[in-house]
């Protein structure tokens, strides 16, 4: 009976970790997952950062894919060669980088398979990005560039040679509004507590 409770707990374990099934929708994705809101709630408290920015960016970057990987090197164009680069789970964060979130925060047991370590380090990176760089949190399209380029690269204007870059940057910028108008629509109802909102829904 005991591989019966272990097929059990790693069914639970996967649905956990499900993709929203709509993800283009932000008041779907925290109905369906109220673990995601909190944690969206608790970064944009501790990092003033709007909640649809990090959002809009994890979209980007992962799909809402806890294990998604950069993509591979190919030798000839035909032969798999090693990644792009180290990033990894829901923010794509690279190794270097994600080292550094997790010393000067003191998290050093964050993963980027975990979703709200994942939202934490989206507002720790976009405040350093204010702090390092002078762009505001509400820029939401030069925020990307910095997240998709370094702190270094934006200074060097790197992107500037990368039209598709600041295609990819619009694009996040036109999902962060879009999730913002959809999350100004719901917030009220999101932020009942579990009684009240069984009883709006009768």
């Amino acid at each position: 009976m005991r591989w019966l409770g272990c097929l059990l707990l790693l069914s639970l374990a996967g649905c956990a970790t499900v993709r929203p099934s709509n993800p283009n929708d932000i008041c779907s994705i925290f109905r369906e997952k109220r673990d995601w809101y909190s944690a969206a709630k608790e970064t944009q408290k501790k990092w003033s950062v709007p909640l649809q920015e990090p959002f809009a960016i994890l979209y980007q970057e992962s799909g809402f894919r806890e294990n998604a990987k950069a993509p591979r090197k190919h030798i000839l164009w035909v032969i798999p060669w090693g990644r792009e680069s180290s990033a990894f789970g829901y923010a794509q964060a690279e190794n270097d980088v994600w080292k550094s979130y997790k010393r000067q925060t003191d998290n050093s047991g964050a993963s980027r398979e975990n979703f709200d370590d994942a939202m934490d380090f989206m507002g720790w990176y976009m405040d350093q990005t204010q702090r390092i760089n002078g762009v505001p949190l509400r820029d939401v399209y030069r925020q990307y560039l910095n997240y998709h380029e370094g702190w270094g690269g934006y200074r060097r204007e790197t992107y500037e040679r990368k039209p598709q870059v600041k295609v990819i940057a619009r694009n996040v910028q036109a999902r962060s509004e879009l999730f913002g108008q959809q999350y100004a629509a719901c917030k009220t109802e999101l932020d009942r507590g579990f009684w009240s909102r069984l009883w709006h829904s009768l």
